[in-house]
């Protein structure tokens, strides 16, 4: 199956399950994502607490980095499992 299609998610049990956790992942990184640039933010408004911010960015950043990393990892999982089904289907049982 090719990737990024939405049949992909919906073939069996097991698939909507390795979906549901993929969007649960992506939901916490988001919010971390979002929270770091927040306390960052606030953090920028005190010179002593700029440092600690500016760490607080850059982590806030890699969240954001990571994820299409976990969208594309989510859609490889989800095209191999159908894969794994159309090649069990081939041999005889």
């Amino acid at each position: 199956m090719p990737l990024f299609h939405h049949e992909n998610r919906q073939r069996t049990a097991e698939t909507r399950r390795l979906y549901a956790l993929f969007e649960l992942a992506y939901t916490l990184v988001d919010f971390g994502a979002a929270l770091c640039f927040v306390a960052g933010s606030v953090m920028f408004f005190f010179e002593t607490w700029q440092t600690p911010g500016t760490w607080l960015f850059l982590i806030g950043s890699l969240l954001f980095a990571a994820k299409p990393t976990l969208r594309l990892a989510r859609e490889i999982r989800l095209a191999a499992a159908g894969d794994r089904d159309a090649l069990a289907d081939r041999f005889p049982k």
